[in-house]
Protein backbone atom coordinates (compact mmCIF):
# COMPACT_ATOMS: atom_id res chain seq x y z
CA UNK A 1 0.00 0.00 0.00
CA UNK A 2 1.62 3.20 -1.22
CA UNK A 3 2.51 5.58 1.57
CA UNK A 4 1.25 3.32 4.32
CA UNK A 5 3.15 2.35 7.45
CA UNK A 6 2.81 -0.56 9.83
CA UNK A 7 3.22 -0.50 13.61
CA UNK A 8 3.10 -3.42 16.02
CA UNK A 9 2.83 -3.50 19.81
CA UNK A 10 2.88 -6.42 22.23
CA UNK A 11 0.49 -5.71 25.09
CA UNK A 12 0.46 -7.97 28.17
CA UNK A 13 -3.13 -8.55 29.24
CA UNK A 14 -3.93 -9.90 32.67
CA UNK A 15 -7.14 -11.85 32.34
CA UNK A 16 -9.83 -12.40 34.93
CA UNK A 17 -8.96 -14.64 37.91
CA UNK A 18 -8.48 -18.23 36.83
CA UNK A 19 -7.91 -17.36 33.19
CA UNK A 20 -4.57 -17.73 31.42
CA UNK A 21 -2.60 -14.54 30.93
CA UNK A 22 -1.63 -13.79 27.37
CA UNK A 23 -0.14 -11.18 25.12
CA UNK A 24 -2.00 -9.35 22.42
CA UNK A 25 -0.18 -8.24 19.32
CA UNK A 26 -1.70 -5.03 18.04
CA UNK A 27 -1.02 -4.77 14.32
CA UNK A 28 -2.13 -1.61 12.56
CA UNK A 29 -1.56 -0.13 9.15
CA UNK A 30 -2.40 3.46 8.31
CA UNK A 31 -1.71 6.14 5.73
CA UNK A 32 -1.54 8.92 8.31
CA UNK A 33 1.61 11.02 7.96
CA UNK A 34 2.00 11.40 11.69
CA UNK A 35 1.38 7.70 12.39
CA UNK A 36 4.37 7.28 14.77
CA UNK A 37 3.06 10.06 17.00
CA UNK A 38 -0.49 8.73 16.87
CA UNK A 39 0.53 5.22 17.74
CA UNK A 40 2.76 6.39 20.55
CA UNK A 41 -0.24 8.09 22.10
CA UNK A 42 -2.32 4.99 21.46
CA UNK A 43 0.25 2.77 23.14
CA UNK A 44 0.35 5.00 26.22
CA UNK A 45 -3.44 5.04 26.41
CA UNK A 46 -3.64 1.27 26.11
CA UNK A 47 -0.98 0.82 28.76
CA UNK A 48 -2.92 3.14 31.06
CA UNK A 49 -6.07 1.12 30.42
CA UNK A 50 -4.31 -2.12 31.30
CA UNK A 51 -2.83 -0.64 34.45
CA UNK A 52 -6.17 0.77 35.62
CA UNK A 53 -7.92 -2.55 35.07
CA UNK A 54 -5.27 -5.02 36.15
CA UNK A 55 -7.47 -6.44 38.89
CA UNK A 56 -10.33 -7.53 36.66
CA UNK A 57 -8.44 -8.09 33.46
CA UNK A 58 -9.07 -6.54 30.06
CA UNK A 59 -10.87 -8.12 27.15
CA UNK A 60 -9.84 -7.66 23.53
CA UNK A 61 -13.12 -5.87 22.80
CA UNK A 62 -12.24 -3.25 25.42
CA UNK A 63 -9.06 -2.45 23.51
CA UNK A 64 -10.98 -2.30 20.24
CA UNK A 65 -13.31 0.29 21.74
CA UNK A 66 -10.41 2.44 22.90
CA UNK A 67 -8.83 2.30 19.45
CA UNK A 68 -12.07 3.46 17.86
CA UNK A 69 -12.58 6.22 20.40
CA UNK A 70 -9.20 7.70 19.56
CA UNK A 71 -10.48 8.19 16.04
CA UNK A 72 -7.53 6.78 14.12
CA UNK A 73 -8.19 5.97 10.46
CA UNK A 74 -7.33 2.34 9.74
CA UNK A 75 -6.87 0.74 6.36
CA UNK A 76 -6.27 -2.60 8.01
CA UNK A 77 -6.51 -3.43 11.69
CA UNK A 78 -6.21 -6.73 13.50
CA UNK A 79 -5.91 -8.10 16.99
CA UNK A 80 -3.79 -11.23 17.29
CA UNK A 81 -3.60 -13.08 20.59
CA UNK A 82 -1.13 -15.74 21.68
CA UNK A 83 -3.41 -18.50 20.34
CA UNK A 84 -2.89 -17.00 16.85
CA UNK A 85 -6.52 -16.02 16.52
CA UNK A 86 -7.14 -12.98 14.33
CA UNK A 87 -9.92 -10.49 14.90
CA UNK A 88 -10.88 -7.37 12.98
CA UNK A 89 -10.36 -4.19 14.97
CA UNK A 90 -12.63 -2.11 12.74
CA UNK A 91 -14.81 -2.89 9.71
CA UNK A 92 -13.40 -0.24 7.41
CA UNK A 93 -12.56 -2.14 4.27
CA UNK A 94 -13.73 -0.51 1.07
CA UNK A 95 -16.96 -1.98 -0.21
CA UNK A 96 -17.44 -3.30 -3.74
CA UNK A 97 -19.55 -1.53 -6.31
CA UNK A 98 -23.22 -1.14 -5.43
CA UNK A 99 -24.18 -3.05 -8.56
CA UNK A 100 -22.32 -6.11 -7.27
CA UNK A 101 -24.08 -6.28 -3.92
CA UNK A 102 -27.40 -7.40 -2.48
CA UNK A 103 -26.68 -5.51 0.74
CA UNK A 104 -24.99 -2.31 1.84
CA UNK A 105 -23.33 -1.57 5.15
CA UNK A 106 -23.57 2.20 5.53
CA UNK A 107 -22.24 3.85 8.65
CA UNK A 108 -24.73 5.74 10.78
CA UNK A 109 -23.88 8.46 13.30
CA UNK A 110 -26.38 8.84 16.15
CA UNK A 111 -26.06 11.75 18.56
CA UNK A 112 -28.15 13.07 21.45
CA UNK A 113 -27.75 16.26 23.47
CA UNK A 114 -29.83 18.02 26.09
CA UNK A 115 -28.86 21.65 25.53
CA UNK A 116 -30.48 22.99 28.69
CA UNK A 117 -32.89 25.46 27.10
CA UNK A 118 -30.09 27.45 25.46
CA UNK A 119 -30.33 28.71 21.91
CA UNK A 120 -27.12 28.13 19.92
CA UNK A 121 -24.87 31.04 19.13
CA UNK A 122 -23.34 31.44 15.71
CA UNK A 123 -19.88 30.69 17.05
CA UNK A 124 -20.84 27.24 18.33
CA UNK A 125 -18.84 24.69 16.34
CA UNK A 126 -20.53 21.31 15.96
CA UNK A 127 -17.80 19.81 13.80
CA UNK A 128 -15.95 18.46 16.82
CA UNK A 129 -19.09 16.53 17.76
CA UNK A 130 -20.40 15.51 14.35
CA UNK A 131 -17.38 15.05 12.15
CA UNK A 132 -15.62 11.70 12.39
CA UNK A 133 -12.19 10.88 10.97
CA UNK A 134 -14.17 9.24 8.18
CA UNK A 135 -17.64 10.72 7.50
CA UNK A 136 -20.74 8.62 8.16
CA UNK A 137 -23.41 8.00 5.54
CA UNK A 138 -26.42 8.81 7.73
CA UNK A 139 -26.65 11.27 10.63
CA UNK A 140 -29.43 10.99 13.21
CA UNK A 141 -29.29 13.89 15.67
CA UNK A 142 -31.63 14.45 18.59
CA UNK A 143 -31.86 17.37 20.99
CA UNK A 144 -33.78 17.97 24.19
CA UNK A 145 -34.67 21.32 25.74
CA UNK A 146 -33.89 23.40 22.66
CA UNK A 147 -36.18 25.96 24.33
CA UNK A 148 -36.71 26.62 28.05
CA UNK A 149 -39.47 24.36 29.38
CA UNK A 150 -41.54 27.15 30.93
CA UNK A 151 -45.33 27.42 30.85
CA UNK A 152 -45.33 29.82 27.93
CA UNK A 153 -43.33 27.49 25.72
CA UNK A 154 -45.21 24.36 26.78
CA UNK A 155 -48.73 25.79 26.48
CA UNK A 156 -48.21 28.48 23.86
CA UNK A 157 -47.40 28.41 20.15
CA UNK A 158 -44.28 26.54 19.18
CA UNK A 159 -41.05 28.53 18.87
CA UNK A 160 -39.23 27.09 15.86
CA UNK A 161 -36.42 29.64 15.92
CA UNK A 162 -33.89 27.53 17.86
CA UNK A 163 -34.61 24.47 15.70
CA UNK A 164 -33.81 26.50 12.59
CA UNK A 165 -30.54 27.65 14.16
CA UNK A 166 -29.56 24.07 15.04
CA UNK A 167 -30.31 22.93 11.49
CA UNK A 168 -28.13 25.71 10.10
CA UNK A 169 -25.22 24.74 12.35
CA UNK A 170 -25.59 21.06 11.49
CA UNK A 171 -25.73 21.82 7.78
CA UNK A 172 -22.58 23.93 8.06
CA UNK A 173 -20.77 21.18 9.96
CA UNK A 174 -21.76 18.37 7.61
CA UNK A 175 -21.52 20.20 4.31
CA UNK A 176 -18.50 22.43 4.81
CA UNK A 177 -16.29 21.70 1.84
CA UNK A 178 -13.11 20.56 3.57
CA UNK A 179 -11.95 18.17 0.90
CA UNK A 180 -11.55 15.41 3.47
CA UNK A 181 -11.87 11.91 2.09
CA UNK A 182 -13.83 8.97 3.41
CA UNK A 183 -12.08 5.63 3.63
CA UNK A 184 -15.41 3.86 4.01
CA UNK A 185 -17.40 5.04 1.02
CA UNK A 186 -20.01 2.60 -0.22
CA UNK A 187 -18.67 3.04 -3.73
CA UNK A 188 -14.96 3.39 -4.39
CA UNK A 189 -14.28 7.11 -4.92
CA UNK A 190 -11.58 8.74 -6.94
CA UNK A 191 -8.63 10.16 -5.06
CA UNK A 192 -9.70 13.71 -5.78
CA UNK A 193 -13.37 13.37 -4.89
CA UNK A 194 -14.50 15.83 -2.26
CA UNK A 195 -16.19 15.03 1.02
CA UNK A 196 -19.79 13.88 0.44
CA UNK A 197 -22.53 16.23 1.45
CA UNK A 198 -25.86 15.56 3.01
CA UNK A 199 -29.51 16.35 2.48
CA UNK A 200 -31.99 16.87 5.27
CA UNK A 201 -34.39 13.93 4.98
CA UNK A 202 -36.62 14.81 7.91
CA UNK A 203 -36.85 17.03 10.96
CA UNK A 204 -39.48 17.56 13.63
CA UNK A 205 -39.85 19.60 16.81
CA UNK A 206 -42.25 19.01 19.70
CA UNK A 207 -41.77 21.79 22.27
CA UNK A 208 -38.15 21.19 23.38
CA UNK A 209 -37.60 17.83 21.68
CA UNK A 210 -36.05 18.04 18.22
CA UNK A 211 -35.01 15.22 15.90
CA UNK A 212 -33.47 15.40 12.45
CA UNK A 213 -32.12 12.87 9.94
CA UNK A 214 -29.51 13.67 7.31
CA UNK A 215 -28.62 11.29 4.48
CA UNK A 216 -25.71 11.34 2.08
CA UNK A 217 -26.92 12.69 -1.24
CA UNK A 218 -26.41 9.56 -3.34
CA UNK A 219 -28.31 7.46 -0.75
CA UNK A 220 -31.04 10.06 -0.29
CA UNK A 221 -32.71 9.15 -3.58
CA UNK A 222 -33.28 5.64 -2.20
CA UNK A 223 -35.11 6.88 0.92
CA UNK A 224 -38.89 6.37 0.87
CA UNK A 225 -41.87 6.29 3.23
CA UNK A 226 -40.77 9.19 5.43
CA UNK A 227 -43.20 9.70 8.29
CA UNK A 228 -43.21 11.28 11.74
CA UNK A 229 -45.09 10.65 14.97
CA UNK A 230 -45.16 12.69 18.19
CA UNK A 231 -46.27 11.47 21.61
CA UNK A 232 -46.58 13.88 24.54
CA UNK A 233 -45.80 12.52 28.01
CA UNK A 234 -45.30 15.72 29.98
CA UNK A 235 -47.69 17.72 32.14
CA UNK A 236 -50.90 15.77 32.82
CA UNK A 237 -49.42 12.87 30.89
CA UNK A 238 -49.87 14.32 27.43
CA UNK A 239 -48.22 17.73 27.01
CA UNK A 240 -45.10 17.98 24.91
CA UNK A 241 -42.50 19.07 27.45
CA UNK A 242 -41.68 15.36 27.77
CA UNK A 243 -42.30 12.56 25.32
CA UNK A 244 -41.01 11.49 21.93
CA UNK A 245 -40.54 12.47 18.32
CA UNK A 246 -40.16 9.45 16.02
CA UNK A 247 -39.13 9.35 12.37
CA UNK A 248 -39.79 6.34 10.16
CA UNK A 249 -38.10 5.77 6.82
CA UNK A 250 -37.21 3.04 4.37
CA UNK A 251 -33.75 2.83 2.78
CA UNK A 252 -33.89 0.47 -0.18
CA UNK A 253 -35.77 -2.50 1.36
CA UNK A 254 -34.85 -1.90 5.03
CA UNK A 255 -37.09 0.02 7.43
CA UNK A 256 -35.65 2.30 10.11
CA UNK A 257 -37.25 4.02 13.09
CA UNK A 258 -35.48 6.73 15.08
CA UNK A 259 -37.05 7.61 18.42
CA UNK A 260 -35.86 10.84 20.04
CA UNK A 261 -37.08 11.09 23.62
CA UNK A 262 -37.06 13.14 26.80
CA UNK A 263 -38.43 11.03 29.65
CA UNK A 264 -39.72 11.92 33.12
CA UNK A 265 -37.15 13.63 35.35
CA UNK A 266 -36.51 13.22 39.07
CA UNK A 267 -34.19 11.19 41.27
CA UNK A 268 -36.60 10.21 44.03
CA UNK A 269 -37.31 6.56 44.72
CA UNK A 270 -39.93 5.39 42.27
CA UNK A 271 -39.21 7.97 39.57
CA UNK A 272 -37.74 5.20 37.43
CA UNK A 273 -41.23 3.66 37.30
CA UNK A 274 -42.52 6.85 35.63
CA UNK A 275 -39.75 6.58 33.06
CA UNK A 276 -40.60 2.93 32.41
CA UNK A 277 -44.21 3.97 31.86
CA UNK A 278 -43.11 6.69 29.43
CA UNK A 279 -41.28 4.08 27.35
CA UNK A 280 -44.29 1.77 27.40
CA UNK A 281 -46.70 4.53 26.36
CA UNK A 282 -44.41 5.77 23.59
CA UNK A 283 -44.18 2.25 22.16
CA UNK A 284 -47.96 1.91 22.39
CA UNK A 285 -49.05 5.32 21.07
CA UNK A 286 -46.51 5.97 18.33
CA UNK A 287 -48.36 5.32 15.07
CA UNK A 288 -47.25 6.02 11.52
CA UNK A 289 -50.06 6.55 9.03
CA UNK A 290 -50.85 3.72 6.68
CA UNK A 291 -49.93 4.32 3.06
CA UNK A 292 -49.73 2.38 -0.16
CA UNK A 293 -46.56 0.41 -0.52
CA UNK A 294 -43.99 1.82 -2.91
CA UNK A 295 -43.06 0.12 -6.15
CA UNK A 296 -40.69 -2.80 -5.56
CA UNK A 297 -41.47 -3.08 -1.87
CA UNK A 298 -43.06 -6.37 -0.81
CA UNK A 299 -44.99 -5.04 2.17
CA UNK A 300 -46.58 -1.77 3.30
CA UNK A 301 -44.35 0.37 5.54
CA UNK A 302 -44.48 -0.21 9.31
CA UNK A 303 -47.13 1.49 11.41
CA UNK A 304 -45.56 1.01 14.87
CA UNK A 305 -42.05 1.34 16.28
CA UNK A 306 -41.48 -2.37 16.82
CA UNK A 307 -42.53 -3.30 13.29
CA UNK A 308 -39.36 -1.73 11.87
CA UNK A 309 -36.29 -3.74 10.90
CA UNK A 310 -33.90 -1.49 12.78
CA UNK A 311 -34.75 0.87 15.64
CA UNK A 312 -32.58 3.47 17.35
CA UNK A 313 -33.77 5.00 20.65
CA UNK A 314 -31.88 8.09 21.73
CA UNK A 315 -32.29 10.97 24.12
CA UNK A 316 -32.31 12.16 27.70
CA UNK A 317 -33.81 9.05 29.26
CA UNK A 318 -33.26 10.58 32.70
CA UNK A 319 -32.46 7.29 34.47
CA UNK A 320 -30.38 8.05 37.55
CA UNK A 321 -28.09 6.18 39.93
CA UNK A 322 -29.57 4.13 42.75
CA UNK A 323 -26.79 5.31 45.02
CA UNK A 324 -26.32 7.88 47.74
CA UNK A 325 -24.92 11.30 46.98
CA UNK A 326 -21.72 10.83 49.00
CA UNK A 327 -21.07 7.30 47.70
CA UNK A 328 -21.44 8.52 44.13
CA UNK A 329 -18.96 11.36 44.67
CA UNK A 330 -16.43 8.96 46.17
CA UNK A 331 -16.61 6.65 43.15
CA UNK A 332 -16.42 9.63 40.81
CA UNK A 333 -13.15 10.69 42.40
CA UNK A 334 -11.77 7.23 41.62
CA UNK A 335 -13.14 7.27 38.07
CA UNK A 336 -14.72 3.93 38.91
CA UNK A 337 -17.37 3.95 36.19
CA UNK A 338 -18.05 0.22 36.39
CA UNK A 339 -18.96 0.35 40.08
CA UNK A 340 -21.25 3.30 39.38
CA UNK A 341 -22.87 1.53 36.44
CA UNK A 342 -23.90 -1.29 38.74
CA UNK A 343 -26.18 1.32 40.35
CA UNK A 344 -27.53 2.62 37.05
CA UNK A 345 -31.34 2.53 37.08
CA UNK A 346 -31.66 1.80 33.37
CA UNK A 347 -29.46 -1.28 33.63
CA UNK A 348 -31.23 -2.43 36.78
CA UNK A 349 -34.68 -2.02 35.20
CA UNK A 350 -33.56 -3.61 31.95
CA UNK A 351 -32.05 -6.66 33.66
CA UNK A 352 -35.29 -7.09 35.60
CA UNK A 353 -37.24 -7.09 32.34
CA UNK A 354 -39.28 -4.02 33.25
CA UNK A 355 -38.15 -1.85 30.35
CA UNK A 356 -36.33 -2.16 27.00
CA UNK A 357 -36.53 -5.94 27.02
CA UNK A 358 -34.31 -7.39 24.27
CA UNK A 359 -32.90 -3.95 23.42
CA UNK A 360 -29.14 -3.43 23.34
CA UNK A 361 -26.80 -0.74 24.62
CA UNK A 362 -23.05 -0.59 24.17
CA UNK A 363 -20.51 -0.62 26.97
CA UNK A 364 -20.06 2.73 28.68
CA UNK A 365 -16.47 3.91 29.07
CA UNK A 366 -17.20 7.55 29.84
CA UNK A 367 -18.08 9.65 32.87
CA UNK A 368 -21.69 10.50 33.79
CA UNK A 369 -23.09 13.12 31.43
CA UNK A 370 -25.24 15.07 33.94
CA UNK A 371 -25.31 17.46 35.79
CA UNK A 372 -22.54 19.98 35.10
CA UNK A 373 -22.24 23.64 35.85
CA UNK A 374 -22.62 25.61 32.63
CA UNK A 375 -19.29 26.27 30.91
CA UNK A 376 -17.50 24.09 33.44
CA UNK A 377 -16.01 20.63 33.94
CA UNK A 378 -17.41 20.51 37.45
CA UNK A 379 -20.51 18.61 38.40
CA UNK A 380 -23.06 20.66 40.31
CA UNK A 381 -22.38 18.38 43.25
CA UNK A 382 -18.71 19.36 43.34
CA UNK A 383 -19.00 22.99 44.42
CA UNK A 384 -20.43 24.81 47.41
CA UNK A 385 -20.72 28.10 45.52
CA UNK A 386 -23.37 26.89 43.12
CA UNK A 387 -26.96 27.95 43.72
CA UNK A 388 -28.12 25.00 41.63
CA UNK A 389 -30.25 22.34 43.22
CA UNK A 390 -28.02 19.46 44.22
CA UNK A 391 -28.13 16.63 41.68
CA UNK A 392 -26.37 13.29 41.88
CA UNK A 393 -24.38 12.78 38.65
CA UNK A 394 -25.85 10.18 36.32
CA UNK A 395 -25.81 8.78 32.79
CA UNK A 396 -29.06 10.42 31.71
CA UNK A 397 -28.19 10.57 28.01
CA UNK A 398 -28.29 7.21 26.24
CA UNK A 399 -28.50 5.44 22.89
CA UNK A 400 -30.07 1.99 22.52
CA UNK A 401 -30.96 -0.13 19.52
CA UNK A 402 -33.01 -3.12 18.45
CA UNK A 403 -32.87 -5.24 15.29
CA UNK A 404 -30.59 -7.58 13.38
CA UNK A 405 -27.68 -6.36 11.31
CA UNK A 406 -26.74 -3.45 13.59
CA UNK A 407 -23.15 -3.30 14.81
CA UNK A 408 -22.01 -0.57 17.18
CA UNK A 409 -18.50 0.65 16.40
CA UNK A 410 -18.20 3.14 19.23
CA UNK A 411 -20.18 4.79 22.02
CA UNK A 412 -18.66 7.92 23.53
CA UNK A 413 -19.47 11.36 24.87
CA UNK A 414 -18.45 14.81 23.68
CA UNK A 415 -16.88 17.46 25.88
CA UNK A 416 -18.71 20.64 24.91
CA UNK A 417 -19.42 22.82 27.96
CA UNK A 418 -22.34 24.59 26.28
CA UNK A 419 -24.94 22.79 28.40
CA UNK A 420 -25.32 21.14 31.80
CA UNK A 421 -25.34 17.83 29.87
CA UNK A 422 -22.52 16.40 27.80
CA UNK A 423 -23.50 15.22 24.31
CA UNK A 424 -23.38 11.49 23.62
CA UNK A 425 -22.88 9.87 20.25
CA UNK A 426 -22.48 6.46 18.69
CA UNK A 427 -21.34 5.10 15.35
CA UNK A 428 -23.08 2.08 13.84
CA UNK A 429 -22.58 -0.12 10.83
CA UNK A 430 -26.02 -1.20 9.60
CA UNK A 431 -26.89 -3.86 7.07
CA UNK A 432 -29.31 -2.63 4.42
CA UNK A 433 -31.05 -4.99 2.01
CA UNK A 434 -31.06 -3.60 -1.51
CA UNK A 435 -33.25 -6.30 -3.04
CA UNK A 436 -36.39 -8.10 -1.96
CA UNK A 437 -35.27 -11.23 -0.13
CA UNK A 438 -38.69 -12.22 1.18
CA UNK A 439 -39.72 -13.90 -2.06
CA UNK A 440 -42.81 -15.46 -0.56
CA UNK A 441 -43.95 -12.05 0.65
CA UNK A 442 -43.31 -10.55 -2.77
CA UNK A 443 -45.29 -13.27 -4.51
CA UNK A 444 -48.08 -13.04 -1.96
CA UNK A 445 -48.34 -9.28 -2.31
CA UNK A 446 -48.32 -9.54 -6.08
CA UNK A 447 -50.96 -12.24 -6.20
CA UNK A 448 -53.22 -10.34 -3.81
CA UNK A 449 -53.49 -7.55 -6.34
CA UNK A 450 -52.39 -4.90 -3.84
CA UNK A 451 -51.94 -1.40 -5.23
CA UNK A 452 -48.42 -0.06 -5.71
CA UNK A 453 -47.46 3.57 -6.09
CA UNK A 454 -44.69 4.09 -8.60
CA UNK A 455 -42.02 6.41 -7.35
CA UNK A 456 -41.55 9.37 -9.61
CA UNK A 457 -38.70 11.83 -9.64
CA UNK A 458 -40.27 13.42 -6.58
CA UNK A 459 -38.44 12.86 -3.33
CA UNK A 460 -40.20 12.69 -0.02
CA UNK A 461 -38.67 15.15 2.35
CA UNK A 462 -40.23 15.58 5.74
CA UNK A 463 -39.48 18.85 7.47
CA UNK A 464 -40.63 20.72 10.51
CA UNK A 465 -42.05 23.40 8.20
CA UNK A 466 -44.17 20.84 6.38
CA UNK A 467 -45.42 19.61 9.73
CA UNK A 468 -45.85 22.97 11.39
CA UNK A 469 -48.50 22.89 14.09
CA UNK A 470 -48.76 23.31 17.82
CA UNK A 471 -47.71 20.14 19.64
CA UNK A 472 -48.46 21.39 23.14
CA UNK A 473 -51.58 19.22 23.65
CA UNK A 474 -51.11 16.36 21.26
CA UNK A 475 -51.44 12.77 22.30
CA UNK A 476 -52.14 11.34 18.89
CA UNK A 477 -49.39 10.93 16.30
CA UNK A 478 -49.23 13.44 13.46
CA UNK A 479 -48.07 12.67 9.96
CA UNK A 480 -47.83 14.66 6.76
CA UNK A 481 -45.57 14.46 3.73
CA UNK A 482 -44.00 17.24 1.73
CA UNK A 483 -43.26 16.12 -1.84
CA UNK A 484 -40.49 18.01 -3.55
CA UNK A 485 -39.20 17.52 -7.06
CA UNK A 486 -35.71 16.11 -7.44
CA UNK A 487 -34.55 19.36 -9.00
CA UNK A 488 -35.75 21.37 -6.02
CA UNK A 489 -34.21 18.86 -3.61
CA UNK A 490 -30.79 19.15 -5.23
CA UNK A 491 -31.02 22.93 -5.40
CA UNK A 492 -31.97 23.20 -1.72
CA UNK A 493 -29.29 20.80 -0.61
CA UNK A 494 -26.56 22.61 -2.52
CA UNK A 495 -27.59 26.23 -2.05
CA UNK A 496 -27.75 25.92 1.73
CA UNK A 497 -24.19 24.70 2.07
Amino acid sequence: MLGSSTHCFFLPVKRKPGARNKEILLFLRTEEKDAPSLFSKLFLSLSFLLEKNNENGVEEEDIQVLILVMGIIFKEGWLMDSSNELKHSAPVKEAPSVSDMDTLNPRMFVGTWNVGGKSPNQGLNLREWLMLPSPADIYVIGFQEIIPLNAGNVLGPEDSGPATKWLTLIREALNSNTGEESCTRLCSPSEHEQQPYYCLAASKQMVGIFLCVWVREDLYKHVTNLKVSCVGRGIMGYLGNKGSVSISMTLYQTTFCFVGTHLASGEKDGDEIRRNLDVSEILKKTKFSHSFKALGQPLPPPETILEHDKIIWLGDLNYRLAAGYDDTLELLKKNDWQALLEKDQLRIEQRAGRVFKEWKEGKIYFAPTYKYLFDSDQYVAQTNKSKEKRRTPAWCDRILWKGEGVEQLWYVRGESKFSDHRPVYSLFSVRVDMTCKKLSSCVSASESGSISMSRSCSSRTLTNTALSSSCFAKVQAEEQLLLLTREHRHRTCRILI
